[in-house]
């Protein structure tokens, strides 16, 4: 397994695994048939567009092996509400079930922390569900809370944490 940049060849496998995350890591928190609903096959272009029109501010990693076959990204940039140039935010990081827990996320991790140093942020956050096991593995990365928010998925009501590392340093 390798960790590279994304490219518009993994578009599908990017798509596959957005999908089949949300399925697992979301089950029990947002509602059945809102997550069964979900199909990668839906979500391929809108990932080749977002490649082939990445923000220079941004970056998309993958978690591939050596047939190409994706089984993790993660996304990061410049932080998206406030538009603060000197913020970054953790976009998105999935790995699907099979991958987790073998030092994956401590690996995209520390390719974000050296991107973050190297564009001069001074700071990260994260917005992640409550009740997605993640919020655990952001907490002992460093992680802390900043705020809440309400959101809507599948026409139910959710709580999403900021988390915010205050200095890029102290990502663990």
């Amino acid at each position: 397994m390798q960790i590279r940049y994304a490219n518009e060849h993994d578009a599908e496998g990017i798509a596959k695994v957005h999908v089949d995350s949300w399925k697992t890591t979301y089950k029990g928190i947002v509602d059945d048939r809102f997550l069964q609903a979900l199909s990668a096959a839906d979500r391929v272009e809108g990932w080749r567009w977002k490649l082939a029109n990445m923000p220079e501010d941004e970056q998309l990693l993958v978690v591939a092996d050596e047939d190409g076959k994706v089984y993790g990204f993660m996304s990061y940039g410049t932080e998206r509400e406030q538009k603060m140039p000197h913020e970054g935010e953790l976009y998105a990081v999935y790995l699907l079930e099979e991958i987790q827990g073998q030092g994956y996320g401590n690996q995209l991790f520390a390719r974000l922390k050296e991107y973050m140093n190297m564009k001069g942020y001074t700071t990260l956050l994260v917005w992640v569900l409550e009740g997605n096991s993640a919020e655990h593995f952001y907490r002992h990365k460093g992680g802390q809370e900043q705020k809440r928010k309400e959101i809507v998925i599948g026409g139910k009501t959710h709580t999403e944490i900021a988390l915010l590392w205050d200095s890029i340093d102290k990502i663990t």
